[in-house]
């Protein structure tokens, strides 16, 4: 059997390849800067679906597979060296059936529920209120809870808000105490609702916006040194109507507005295209329909601008990713999917939008982290693999908190029948080191291209880079052989005074050290 190529043999072949004549221009001004990069746009979202949570993040404290109390402790390093800054849970559609008392106390005590949205599976609450807060302290980042606004109640909110912030001697903080957690957790935010518009209630933006408000009453702030920031539920893709009419009744009670968008290679639920297997038509359309971020970001922050030209309130994106057909074999409520070099350049391609627009977006959260949709990670019982996805993120979290610069981009365009999109996509940072960070996502499947670049106010030194690419476009990491598509030293950039010359393969991403 004939041994692939390795990766840096395919990459040389792919700069020595490289057609002359496709060129994009670039110029960095780094003397110059924009809004900082918020962590939390490099956030990830958790739900009660398929294996997230049951097998992917929580195996129980009796499980053969190494955890503590509970929680996997590989999947928890892998997580831990994202600099993960925030989690969402516990969905989602699953948000608005959860009801956080029957997943208090002692776990073989906890009523068992069905999950009416995800596979029909009947679930023992064994990972709660205090598994999930457990979760984020391991990791060391902020959480965001969805409450239960489609079928819950104001009450149920106040004291499930009290249950986990509050210190003072109260019923609600006495119950916690009373199920082994002395001191209060520092719950950053709050989600009101989920797909209001949706599963979570099929309102109206004028009914949910009543119904917003007067929820947002009643969750409190127990610690008077800490403010819980609260999160609207936001439309769902080109919905503007909802955003003008939640931004207009209820702006100056909100701290976010959620949005949520998903990449379908073909736009139809229906039959949405295969994770694997696909050809160039399903690759293009990916990324047409992946740049259509670009367009809901604007056209979002343009009507948020009108009632909130201070930027008080953050468009968060806390759903996003690409969504397949299931994995063959697999239950179709469980939303298993591989994870291939396409679904990398797409995680590119939506943390630079992001990026660009850092002065509104203030968090987003991929769907989701484990063994669901754009997942980072993938187990099977006591393996774990990383994804394309999960390495992207790795590369790109020189960018978290670093200061945006600003950058022109002029960029020969991927043609594929009558349309076209711009091939090349960068971003550029400078973090608190004073080191310039550039990433680059070429986004043609076939074609390589240089990228001149004009460096302004960078000082001469080494440039080092890692890249992310493979031979096929649906290149994808399996349990048997888990490092197909990994990032590998970067060898195609090289500097003269002032320009950059950037060999960029085909279908790949590149970060850059300045």
């Amino acid at each position: 059997m004939k041994r692939p190529l390795p990766l840096l043999g395919l990459l040389a072949l792919a700069v020595a390849g490289l057609p002359a004549a496709e060129t994009a221009t670039l110029t960095l001004r780094a003397g110059s800067s924009g809004p900082v990069i918020s962590r939390e746009i490099y956030g990830h979202f958790a739900e009660h679906l398929g294996h997230c949570i049951y097998g992917g993040l929580w195996v129980g404290p009796d499980s053969p597979i190494p955890n503590t109390r509970g929680i996997r402790n590989d999947v928890v390093g892998a997580l831990k060296n994202l600099h993960i800054p925030v989690l969402r849970w516990p969905g989602g559609c699953f948000a608005d059936e959860y009801h956080w008392k029957d997943g208090i106390g002692p776990r073989e005590k906890r009523p068992s529920m069905y999950n009416s949205h995800w596979g029909g599976v009947v679930e023992n609450n064994h990972f709660g209120t205090h598994e999930f807060l457990d979760l984020v302290e391991q990791l060391g980042c902020e959480a965001f809870v969805s409450v239960n606004v489609g079928s819950g109640t104001v009450q149920e909110t106040q004291e499930w808000v009290e249950y986990m912030t509050s210190d003072a001697q109260s019923p609600m903080a006495n119950l916690r105490r009373a199920h082994g957690r002395e001191k209060a957790w520092r719950v950053k935010y709050i989600g009101v609702g989920n797909e209001t518009w949706g599963c979570g209630g099929n309102m109206r933006p004028e009914y949910y916006a009543d119904v917003y408000k007067h929820f947002n009453t009643f969750i409190k702030n127990y610690d008077r040194g800490f403010r819980v920031q609260r999160i609207a539920c936001g439309p769902n893709g080109d919905n503007y109507a909802w955003t003008e009419e939640l931004m207009a009744s209820a702006a100056r009670q909100m701290d976010g507005l959620s949005l949520h968008h998903y990449t379908l290679p073909t736009g139809q639920w229906g039959k949405k295209g295969p994770a694997t297997g696909f050809v160039e038509d399903q690759w293009f359309t990916t990324m047409r329909n992946t740049l259509l971020m670009e367009t809901l970001v604007t056209k979002h922050s343009a009507i948020m601008d009108k009632y909130d030209p201070q930027k008080k309130v953050g468009l968060v994106v806390d759903e996003w990713g690409t969504w397949y057909d299931v994995e063959p074999g697999t239950n179709p409520g469980f939303l298993r999917q591989n994870n291939t070099l396409r679904d990398a350049v797409v995680a590119g391609l939506n943390l630079h939008i992001f990026q660009k627009h850092a002065d509104r977006v203030t968090m987003a959260n991929i769907a989701q982290m484990v063994n669901v949709l754009q997942a980072v990670i993938l187990t099977d019982n006591e393996k774990m693999l990383l994804t394309p996805t999960y390495h992207v993120f790795e590369m790109f979290k020189v960018h978290q908190g670093a200061t945006s610069l600003p950058l022109e981009l002029k960029s020969p365009d991927y043609v594929y029948g009558a349309e076209k999109l711009p091939r090349v996509s960068a971003s550029a940072s400078r973090d608190a080191a004073g080191k310039v960070h550039v990433s680059l996502v070429n986004l043609h499947p076939t074609d390589a291209i240089t990228v001149t670049t004009t460096l302004e106010g960078v000082p001469v030194a080494p440039v080092s880079g890692r890249i992310l690419t493979a031979a096929a476009m649906d290149a994808h990491n399996t349990f048997a052989v888990p490092e197909v598509v990994r990032p590998v030293a970067f060898i195609g950039a090289t500097r003269t005074g002032d320009t950059l010359t950037i060999e960029l393969p085909a279908k790949s991403v590149v970060v850059l050290t300045l």
